[in-house]
Formats: structure tokens, C-alpha cells, sequence
């Protein structure tokens, strides 16, 4: 048997972090509209659908989470299927027809360029397809990926410390201070190698 190439989610009730990007790296999220779109989102796939959210950040143009399901779940590359599904139809709404987005011509053009190269889209794309998912089971490896995650906004200037983005689980792992969504911590202990939880 042929093995696969290339980044896919191997284990669906495993750890993994993943990058969720919007085509063209259209800045959608300088809005808190759409910000909040994602959370109550992730809100109801937490909730409904058994996501585990570890961490997360909500960038100008990306997301960077990390993301596991619950047993009892269909597994995680089919919430994430579903909430990307469901995201980008909210968003398209919002962005060209509800919202008052002064992009909006600028922003239709771009999508449906985008949705020509796709044939799972029929009129417009949000979302690029590959969602980089690289699985964490080192504590070491963990801890980096969460520490970018949560870096992110300070690389960006957008802040001085991670904690004081309000769009991220930064919060969350400083201290203890209940962020936008229930996160489930990640202890970096060991244990024959991997990473529990």
C-alpha cells in the first residue's frame, strides 16, 4: 500500500496543531464581526460536535490552533470540515452582503478568482484547503508550537505581551484567567514520550 504524502491528520483523536488561512491572505479579521464569528463558532463545535480547543489565535488573516477531538466524536478532520464549511458561508455573508465592508467589491473579485481553481466552490473560496496539521506528541515540540501560537500578536506589533491579546488562549496559560473560549490546558509533562493531557 502506497503511503500518503503530505501534511494530513493521521490519528482523528490525536493532538495536532493546524493553520487555518483565508485565500490570499485577505485581512477579514480586522474586524471583530468576523473575530467573532470564529469564536461562537469553535464555541458550537466545542459544544455540539466534541472539539477540544488547546490553544488558539486569531491573526488579521489566519488562525493557529491547537486542536483535538473526543472519542465519542466523528473525529477531527470532520469538525474541521465543518467548521470551515460553516465559517465561510458566515463569512462571505457578512463580508458581501450584510456587513458594511468597504472592501466588498475588491473582496468578491478576489474570492471568486480564488473558487475558479477549486472545484469543490462553486462561486467563491474563503478558506485555502491544506491546513498544515502537524501532530504533537513531544512536549518539547508542543510547547514550541504553543508558545508561536500565542507570540503571534507581539510579533505583529499588535501588543507587548502575549496575555494581553484578547483573541487568543494566551491568557489562559499565564495565569489562569478564563479567556473567549473553554480551553483544555496542556500539561507538559512526560510520559513514556508522549504528551498527556
Amino acid at each position: 500500500m502506497k503511503k500518503r504524502s503530505g501534511y494530513f491528520i493521521e490519528d482523528q483523536y490525536g493532538c495536532y496543531f493546524v493553520t487555518f488561512t483565508v485565500v490570499a491572505w485577505v485581512d477579514v479579521f480586522t474586524r471583530i464581526e468576523c473575530k467573532d464569528i470564529i469564536i461562537e463558532s469553535l464555541k458550537f463545535c466545542q459544544e455540539n460536535k466534541g472539539l477540544k480547543i488547546h490553544a488558539y489565535v486569531i491573526m488579521s488573516n489566519h488562525l493557529h490552533l491547537v486542536l483535538s477531538a473526543s472519542q465519542n466524536s466523528k473525529g477531527l478532520s470532520s469538525i474541521i470540515h465543518d467548521f470551515k464549511l460553516f465559517t465561510a458561508k458566515s463569512l462571505l455573508k457578512y463580508l458581501l452582503k450584510d456587513g458594511k465592508e468597504s472592501r466588498r467589491d475588491w473582496m468578491k473579485t478576489v474570492f471568486k478568482y480564488h473558487a475558479k481553481y477549486n472545484k469543490r466552490n462553486a462561486t467563491y473560496q474563503f478558506w485555502k484547503q491544506c491546513n498544515r496539521p502537524k501532530a504533537l506528541l513531544h512536549p518539547r515540540f508542543s510547547y514550541r508550537k504553543i508558545n508561536y501560537i500565542h507570540n503571534n500578536p507581539v510579533k505583529g506589533g499588535l501588543v507587548e505581551l502575549p496575555e494581553h491579546y484578547v483573541y487568543s488562549s494566551a491568557k489562559d496559560y499565564a495565569g489562569g484567567i478564563n479567556g473567549k473560549l473553554k480551553i483544555e490546558l496542556i500539561d507538559f509533562g512526560v510520559e513514556e514520550g508522549y504528551l498527556f493531557m
